[in-house]
């Protein structure tokens, strides 16, 4: 082909807005079955495997190439500086290139900076609605022609290993997001080098035709790219309007996915639901970027153009929805550091109702089912489900209202490799990932968050007896056959055959406990910036320092008074930081020990640290490493603020192990007894929780709800029954006296409690699997929301009026 013709095909396939338009095009050209015009990406047929078994999802497949973008945007600038990237001149990390770079890159949340920093990295949507083909464009160091094979078209050649400010490692080239491109798979690269040194290059990937393949009695087919006597195309080009906002093309590159498969959810307009899945696989992206849709394809839309700018920046935007965040710091021999955030979300927020309220949280913050996201620079390599919060922390309360992000980029290199796919989107199994997931699961709990579980769960505890009574004298003589019986012990802790047997201890347990009244405490008066930072307690002084005594193998928790906000870890403007370091080791009783400069505190002391609370910052140290009875530590703090840090010294020395008085194990624990009967109404009162309390907790109730089995680690503990429920009211408004409409509600009261326990027995006890909806809509259900649902509509209306005696007569 000439310059003419290749530049024509050129802008004829980036302008294509569909897979078909770009198989149309290769046949009019006559380049889909010339053999001569294709070969294998990768230089090997057999790399198929390599591409087709990367990301298992298109939105982190998609996450790829915008991470590629931000490497090549780094890249110009540590190239424009002058600097060879694999110097150790060249920044030591992204971290490192940013605060070179782009020093202001913390105020990207203020409008004018961000979009203007985003226009160097742009998604930009094409063609009809249901069939949309997206181009990535980055403002980056471009490729010259000849550079194609070993950048982008190269696989398995780690090519950025010496590269320490990139997050691209094992020279994917991006290719998982292939496999998401039509049935096809077709994708243009294009590229023209930042100092306009190399015309522009383009290529055209593609999978060879499985027809073509099985003709040729080949066993697979393969991935393979466009070129002209055996090399990429280049065509001189200056500049092109391909749909960016606010600028048209010159350099950089472009990488166009025609027909690309976005999952349900996320295919109509790009700068809304799109966006929403690209924030939570890029909790905290090193550089924003554009999503940009065209009014053609959505006339009525009002904002076609959206800045991307992470998960994390929206979280702390949405003050209505998000009740508390907090971090910790855990830094241990082990592990390395890990960095977390946690954020605990309203039952209630922006005037709405339980219900409404957890919908919105799902579809804003969790429509990938992501409650704990592991990531390494911003970018999310994987994640658990909300099965973490219910099985591994045990906090069933906060199932849909918790989000914890995990940042990994201080990890160990060997706790990485054990951890994280190359495929960058989930998490590798092993002892590695067990134990890593053990320490989170101890972190959590003892930290802040284990006390607002508690503070939740507390508002859900019975206050008065008669629904104990009640439930005492509902089942005093109620005999269940050795079936049922066999059923219920698989779930519940049935001592006899008679289910309301109660034995003294469960008697006492019903009594009512006194609660102390808590100390007049001042308010706090939190500050921007800390002017107070001081220890509080420990064990007596030695050499002028407070005392700590830490036994050995086991735990100590460090106070430290303050005035700062709650915040000033985690906010984004003006961050502060605490810092911990082992200033030296002390002489231990065989003369051992010498001293040394400051040095960090993970081979010698696991610490966590935490955000203020209320005026209080704990640092949990436990002994690590080669520590001995006698050894002393002088550990530093500092406190962050603008007129210099605060600093304060502590002495931790390690004492005996604690002695545990011997307890013998049960064999087996038992199953719990039967659950607790609550009884719920409107307003509360007269021994009943009121729907404001159980909506505090993050538990729905209204005139439409009958009941709601509270389901804690896996065990049913509770019932709650609505007496206020609308199949209630209605039933009871035939009643003729108030004897009448007690009886009623007495009924009805047992025959949901029973119907609710043997629904949830059998179905744990049978290990039915739940689902709602169809294809790519369906949804797990547990099984306490599925017994909820059932009496909602009319199955607790139908037992209300099911006689059986009538029945009988009915059919005499």
């Amino acid at each position: 082909m000439s310059e003419q013709e290749l530049r024509g095909l050129f802008l004829s396939l980036l302008s294509a807005g569909t897979e078909d338009e770009v198989h149309a095009i290769l046949d009019g050209a006559g380049l889909l079955n010339d053999e001569t015009k294709w070969t294998p990406y990768g230089d090997n047929e057999s790399f198929y495997g390599v591409v087709e078994n990367q990301q298992a999802h298109p939105v982190p497949a998609l996450v790829e190439k915008l991470t590629n973008g931000i490497d090549a945007i780094l890249e110009k600038k540590v190239r424009e500086d002058g600097i060879d990237i694999k110097s150790t001149e060249a920044p030591a990390s992204v971290q490192d290139a940013l605060d070179r770079y782009f020093p202001n890159h913390r105020n990207w949340d203020l409008s004018d900076a961000r979009r203007r920093q985003a226009r160097e990295l742009q998604i930009v949507a094409s063609g009809p609605r249901r069939d949309t083909s997206l181009l990535v464009y980055d403002n980056g160091v471009g490729q010259a022609p000849a550079d194609f094979p070993g950048t982008f078209l190269s696989l398995l050649r780690g090519n950025k290993n010496d590269i320490h400010f990139v997050q691209g490692k094992y020279n994917m080239g991006g290719a998982g997001a292939i496999a998401f491109c039509g049935d096809r798979r077709f994708q243009l690269v294009a590229s023209k080098r930042y100092d306009g040194s190399q015309p522009l290059g383009f290529t055209l990937l593609r999978r060879h035709p499985p027809e073509l393949a099985a003709a040729a009695g080949r066993k697979n087919t393969w991935y393979e790219y466009l070129v002209f006597d055996g090399k990429v195309a280049a065509v001189e080009i200056d500049e092109l309007d391909v749909g960016l906002e606010g600028r048209k093309f010159t350099t950089g590159s472009l990488l166009k996915l025609y027909s690309y498969r976005l999952p349900e959810g996320t295919r109509s307009i790009i700068s809304r639901d799109l966006n929403l899945s690209l924030n939570e696989f890029l909790f905290e992206p090193a550089l924003p970027f554009l999503t940009v849709d065209n009014n053609e394809r959505y006339p009525d839309n009002r904002a076609p153009v959206t800045p991307v700018y992470g998960l994390k920046r929206r979280l702390e935007a949405d003050t209505q929805t998000v009740e508390t965040r907090f971090s910790l710091v855990s830094q241990t021999p082990e592990f390395g550091e890990l960095d977390i955030s946690v954020y605990v979300f309203k039952p209630r927020s922006r005037g709405q109702g339980v219900k409404e309220t957890k919908q919105y949280i799902q579809r804003e913050y969790f429509k990938n089912d992501m409650t704990v996201l592991f990531s390494l620079n911003g970018q999310v390599h994987g994640s658990y489900s909300s099965e973490f919060v219910t099985r591994a922390l045990k906090m069933p309360l906060l199932k849909n209202y918790l989000l914890i992000h995990v940042d990994c980029s201080k990890l160990h290199l060997g706790v990485r490799n054990e951890l994280f796919m190359a495929s960058r989107d989930r998490l590798k199994g092993g002892d590695t990932a067990d134990a890593l997931r053990k320490h989170l699961r101890d972190t959590l709990t003892d930290s802040e968050l284990g006390n607002i579980a508690k503070r939740r769960k507390s508002s859900l505890n019975i206050d008065d007896q008669d629904a104990g009574k009640m439930l005492r004298d509902l089942t005093r003589n109620l005999t269940i056959n050795e079936t049922l019986t066999k059923i219920l012990r698989q779930t519940f802790h049935i001592p006899d055959r008679t289910v309301g047997a109660s034995s003294a201890a469960e008697r006492h347990r019903d009594e009512r406990v006194s609660k102390r009244k808590p100390r007049d405490v001042p308010p706090f008066d939190p500050q921007r910036f800390p002017s107070i930072f001081r220890v509080r307690g420990g064990d007596g002084e030695e050499s002028g320092l407070k005392l700590f005594k830490l036994p050995l193998g086991g735990s100590r928790l460090i106070s430290f008074a303050t005035d700062v906000e709650n915040d000033y870890f985690d906010r984004t403007n003006d961050p502060g930081d605490l810092s911990l370091a082992i200033l030296r080791p002390q002489p231990n009783a065989t003369g051992g020990g010498e001293a040394g400069v400051p040095s960090g505190v993970g081979d010698v002391l696991a610490v966590t640290r935490s955000s203020p609370t209320e005026g209080a910052i704990k640092v949990g140290v436990r002994a690590s490493g080669e520590v001995k009875v006698g050894d002393a530590f002088e550990l530093r703090a500092s406190l962050s603020s603008p007129g210099g840090d605060l600093v304060e010294t502590v002495m931790v020395k390690i004492t005996d192990p604690e002695r545990k008085s011997p307890t013998r194990a049960p064999d087996e624990e038992p199953p719990p007894g039967i659950p607790e009967l609550v009884l719920c109404a409107r307003e509360g009162g007269d021994g009943r929780k009121s729907w404001s309390d159980l909506q505090d907790a993050g538990i729905d109730m209204d005139h439409n709800i009958v009941v709601q089995p509270f389901v804690d680690d896996e065990k049913l503990s509770h019932i709650y029954i609505n007496v206020d429920s609308s199949v209630l009211k209605d039933f009871n408004r035939t009643a003729k006296s108030t004897e009448a409409i007690e009886l009623t509600e007495r009924r009805y009261v047992s025959t949901i409690y029973f119907h609710a326990l043997f629904l949830f027995a059998t179905t744990k006890s049978r290990k039915y699997a739940l689902q709602r909806g169809d294809g790519e809509k369906s949804m797990d259900v547990d099984v306490a929301e599925y017994i909820s649902d059932l009496f909602s509509i009319s199955y607790a209306q139908f037992l209300l009026s099911f006689d059986t005696g009538d029945l009988i007569d009915a059919i005499g």
